[in-house]
């Protein structure tokens, strides 16, 4: 039994599994790994699960696990590396997409990052929430990432500023609030609920456009 109150449980804990997006890692052994890791560090929290725990979900043998990892620490890096990847990915394939409007380029932004983390949850937060456990050198990689998905964001923002088509009192505090909309999805949305996806990622889109002040 963790620790966790009902409002930290995330709603995506009704899924059935715990999928990577397509694309990052190859079928086999280790993605079989990597998604029993998610699944029980997304629902117990890292420190909870053991690798015990992840091989008797993977359905293999210790030994797979440790051929392809060295330690837990090393999965949950990982899994943070993957995750960032993918949602780097994602806001750079919305935004060659798009043109050159700040206005279009913010909402196709905030769309993909809202979508990815409704599609994804389990990855977002253990993205979001686990990493934490990890030293530097094993989170570096995915920080990486992280540093480059913000300048996205900034860049859009610092656009809209020059072009007179944003009024940003602070362009950090806008960056962080449009971030951490996002960063909840996985606790509380659920499709079941009768909002969709792309619904969801409109009305984020819509609050990052009033934000500054080019809602229409």
């Amino acid at each position: 039994m963790n620790d966790r109150s009902w409002f930290e449980r995330p709603a995506s804990q009704r899924a059935k599994t715990a999928q990577l997006p397509p694309g990052i890692v190859a079928d086999g052994a280790r993605r079989k790994i990597l998604e029993a890791s998610l699944r029980l560090f997304a629902t117990e929290g890292f420190h909870a699960a053991s690798i015990r725990d992840i091989v008797r979900l993977a359905e293999l043998q210790a030994s797979a696990v440790y051929a392809h990892f060295p330690s837990k620490e090393h999965i949950l890096a990982e899994l943070a590396r993957v995750g960032h990847e993918a949602h780097f990915n994602a806001l750079q394939a919305a935004l060659l997409e798009t043109g050159n409007d700040p206005v279009a380029q913010l909402r196709a932004f905030v769309q993909a990052n809202a979508v990815l983390h409704a599609s994804y949850p389990f990855v977002a937060i253990v993205v979001n929430a686990e990493m934490r456990a990890l030293s530097d050198d094993l989170a570096g990689p995915a920080l990486a990432l992280r540093k480059q998905s913000t300048a996205l964001l900034v860049q859009i923002l610092e656009r809209g500023i020059k072009m007179k088509r944003f009024d940003v009192p602070a362009l950090e505090v806008a960056a962080a609030a449009m971030g951490a909309m996002a960063i909840r999805i996985p606790y509380w949305y659920s499709p079941q609920g009768g909002l969709g996806v792309q619904e969801l990622a409109d009305a984020q889109a819509t609050l990052a456009l009033r934000m500054v002040g080019a809602a229409t």
